[in-house]
């Protein structure tokens, strides 16, 4: 069976790293600092993926635009205290190996800002196996499809060669509109039911599924 796509465009927080329960709890308590009231668990995993100010806005729907920047200082000061510490994913190592391997292009496309991108591919050793990357501090937030939009023409594939992977509904609907097909992963920021809602080609319960869809399909 020849190779299918040829691009494979990872998520990263929820998808590749472990970080979800680090981004929550980093919201939380930014908003705690601030004496303002703070999500639930449920609203501040949703918003997982997002840029930061688009997450905000979600996160905290009554909080005025001027204290968007307030909260997202202190959201980064939780967050890089304990960044240094967060681990990928069992398995996305050799899965990531794996892909590049077998001559996949692959790229990442993360809500984070480029400077967050920069440190977790530093700590997790992953940054030279991606042939390039986009973040929400250079493009729009997902789910608008500029990201996708310029890794495609970066590499001059087509949609129909190129597979996004995420574990967010924003990464499976940045996907879509695209015109990209999707794989959900269903142990990140949102539940499986919310995936298979949007349609993916497939929803991993692990990275060891997700590996064995790949290498059967990819």
């Amino acid at each position: 069976m020849g190779r299918r796509f040829d691009l494979i465009v990872f998520d990263w927080d929820g998808t590749l790293m472990d970080s979800t329960g680090a981004i929550v709890a980093s919201i939380k308590a930014a908003a705690t600092d601030l004496g303002i009231a703070p999500p639930s668990d449920e609203r501040a995993r949703h918003i997982i993926g997002l840029g930061l100010i688009d997450a905000l806005r979600h996160a905290l729907p009554d909080l005025p635009a001027e204290r968007y920047q307030e909260v997202a200082m202190r959201y980064r000061h939780h967050y890089l205290a304990q960044d240094q510490d967060l681990l990928l994913f069992a398995g996305a190592e050799a899965l990531i190996e794996e892909l590049a391997t077998a001559g996949h292009m692959l790229a990442v496309a993360t809500g984070k800002t480029r400077a967050g991108l920069d440190r977790a591919f530093e700590v997790s050793g992953l940054g030279p196996r991606f042939h390039a990357s986009r973040c929400a501090d250079e493009c729009h937030s997902k789910p608008h499809p500029q990201m996708l939009e310029e890794l495609m023409t970066e590499f001059g594939v087509t949609a129909e060669s190129t597979l996004m992977i995420g574990d967010t509904t924003h990464d499976l609907l940045m996907a879509r509109n695209a015109g990209v097909s999707a794989l959900g992963v269903a142990y990140g920021a949102h539940p499986r039911a919310s995936l298979e809602a949007e349609a993916p080609l497939y929803c991993a319960a692990n990275i060891d599924e997700l590996a064995q869809w790949l290498r059967q399909q990819a």
